[in-house]
């Protein structure tokens, strides 16, 4: 089996990446959104203009708020939605998805693809199933104008895992020909504990609180607001990432050295060991403004999905995680939403009563 059309579900900059990219790359793409005001600048132009690494009118032949429409013969299904969007999607898909037809998660964040199937399963999906997930998108981008998408670098050393997990070395050669950047991490644990966005968006969010209510976001997120007391705080954070991942027996780099091999900042910054001047010397990140205020992905997305099934593993696996803490109970006030209660917990991930020794096997062999 080869890919050569993708339903690509979510409208968002990278799922318009994604779609600008791949059909400038010769694939029969389907591009879905939930709501029609979403794609109506796209059908108003006809396609999207891109600029970064392709510069130019990029035509889309079909858009689609029906999502049976949008995977109706695809070799594909390709969700690039925020993470909050996978039990909805997942309900949608469940009538309409074949035990041969992979489920790729861009990206998966922190245990995105086990929610997902967790969802399947409740909306009565009992055929067999098999997802892949990448750790981030596969694309740095931002929306530009509403038919306007900025694609700055594609993501290098991609981590790429899959559940279950016997099926990752099959699924990794179909989808290296169309995400050249992959590489086959050991288990969807290891992806999901190598989330760059919950490690120092949280820290840049609440201790730039005051700088982004009073100016609406009007400065550089990575570039100005990474300081170097950010830096530390983010340091922090991620030492206690790196003990969750130790006690589970799962690979894990430091996030220096991830931020390097995603082609997101210097060697240079990455020997000096300091993370405010790696997003300092972000070539990728340097355009990229603060969200305009605390209501925003950057919390919602990496605090609910992102630090809160960090801290459910760490917990899982023993482990203190008094900073990782700190960011959700200080976030979760701040934006008043519990996210401990809201976000994705062990058992929205189908892991509940499940010990350490038992979550590798899981996540490998599947229910």
């Amino acid at each position: 089996m080869s890919i050569r059309s993708i339903a690509v579900l979510g409208a968002g900059h990278g799922g318009v990446a994604a779609a600008a990219d791949l059909t400038r790359r010769g694939f029969e793409v389907r591009l879905h959104a939930r709501r029609e005001e979403t794609l109506q600048p796209l059908r108003a132009r006809g396609g999207i203009e891109a600029r970064g690494i392709h510069q130019g009118f990029v035509p889309f032949t079909r858009v689609t708020t029906d999502v049976t429409e949008a995977v109706a013969g695809a070799d594909l299904i390709m969700l690039v939605v925020p993470s909050v969007a996978h039990e909805p999607y997942a309900r949608a898909l469940a009538p309409l998805l074949a035990p041969d037809r992979p489920v790729f998660l861009d990206p998966g964040h922190t245990g995105g693809g086990l929610h997902f199937v967790n969802e399947l399963r409740r909306a009565g999906y009992r055929d067999p199933v098999q997802t892949c997930e990448t750790v981030t998108l596969t694309y740095i981008s931002r929306m530009e104008g509403p038919a306007t998408v900025g694609i700055y670098s594609y993501t290098k050393n991609l981590k790429f895992a899959a559940f279950p997990g016997r099926h990752a070395a099959r699924l990794h050669a179909l989808m290296k020909p169309v995400f050249p950047e992959i590489a086959l991490a050991s288990s969807v644990i290891e992806t999901a504990l190598g989330n760059l966005n919950a490690v120092f968006h949280p820290p840049g969010m609440l201790m730039n609180a005051g700088w982004i209510e009073a100016t609406g976001g009007d400065f550089l997120f990575y570039k100005e607001g990474i300081t170097e007391a950010v830096g530390r705080v983010t340091a922090a954070l991620d030492a206690e990432r790196m003990a969750i991942a130790a006690a589970l027996g799962v690979p894990a780099t430091p996030f220096l050295d991830n931020f390097l091999r995603a082609g997101l900042t210097t060697q240079a910054a990455r020997d000096s060991g300091n993370i405010a001047r790696a997003c300092k010397e972000s070539a990728p990140n340097a355009t990229i403004k603060s969200p305009p205020s605390l209501d925003h992905r950057y919390v919602h997305e990496d605090i609910g999905y992102g630090l809160v099934p960090m801290a459910a593993l760490a917990r899982l696996a023993g482990v203190a995680t008094p900073v990782i803490d700190a960011h959700v109970a200080l976030l979760s006030s701040a934006a008043g939403i519990d996210y401990a209660r809201t976000g994705l917990t062990l058992a929205k991930m189908g892991l509940d009563a499940m010990g350490p020794e038992r979550l590798l096997a899981f996540v490998q062999e599947g229910a």
